[in-house]
């Protein structure tokens, strides 16, 4: 399989843009509703992408050093993959809060308007992993579990799809945050439920890839999902109470 097109256009950097152009046009749509000035989305975009994939790649390098060490400018090769989408958040998050700073706009309110961009273009950007021929899980050897979209085909051996069941989950995340992000009461709910639903299935679906980044035997993402599910459920759950004691 390959991941570039006409010998230069790397499939796995053409997603990664068609996603960020397909999230700005989703957050320009939502900049009215929630009382933000035209063009907060491009603003947006301009702050927290290139501190997104700059996080991202430092991210994934920090735990695979050794792959790096004997040629550091492959650290700039991203299109060959290695972007670890909790670094992303962590650099976009960053970005938002300057931007909150700098135009004097409600940093819980961005987070709201970014968060189902956010997971869509996850859901999109989990096939670059499929061209590259990473973020697989483990080896399959029953035979009748061979098969698309169950497993993907790698160096002509079945290995568990996870890239791919994590594409779907954040398109169910995706669908879950746009019908539920006028219901909310406060600024920073619908950003904590992006952090609960995907935290939750990344738990899982990081449980079953054989390319994990790991912290000596923990794995790193995993326990980071899973510190954001608890946290996101507990500041859920204390501003349900304190509405309701208000009540």
């Amino acid at each position: 399989m390959t991941n570039v097109l006409f010998g230069f256009l790397h499939i796995y950097a053409l997603l990664i843009v068609f996603a960020m152009v397909l999230s700005v046009v989703y957050m320009s749509r939502q900049e009215k509703r929630l009382g933000f000035p035209k063009d907060t989305a491009v603003d947006m975009a301009l702050y927290a992408i290139p501190l997104g994939i700059v996080g991202a790649r430092l991210y994934y390098v920090a735990f695979t050093f050794d792959r790096y060490r004997d040629n550091l400018i492959s650290i700039l090769y991203i299109h060959q993959g290695g972007l670890a989408i909790y670094g992303g958040i962590i650099g976009g998050v960053l970005g938002v809060w300057i931007l909150s700073r700098r135009k004097r706009l409600s940093f819980q309110r961005l987070l709201d308007m970014a968060a189902p961009a956010v997971i869509m273009s996850q859901a999109i950007g989990r096939w670059g992993n499929f061209f590259n021929q990473e973020a697989y899980g483990a080896l399959i050897t029953d035979e009748r579990l061979r098969f698309f979209p169950y497993g993907v085909l790698v160096g002509g051996q079945w290995y568990q799809a996870t890239f791919f069941y994590e594409s779907v989950w954040d398109f169910l995340g995706f669908l879950f945050l746009h019908c539920i992000r006028k219901k909310t009461r406060h600024d920073g709910d619908v950003v904590l439920l992006y952090l609960c639903f995907y935290g939750i299935g990344r738990v899982f679906i990081e449980g079953m890839r054989s390319d994990s980044l790991y912290w000596g035997s923990i794995r790193v993402s995993q326990a980071l999902s899973a510190a954001l599910v608890l946290f996101s459920l507990a500041l859920l759950a204390y501003r349900y109470l304190r509405d309701r004691r208000r009540a």
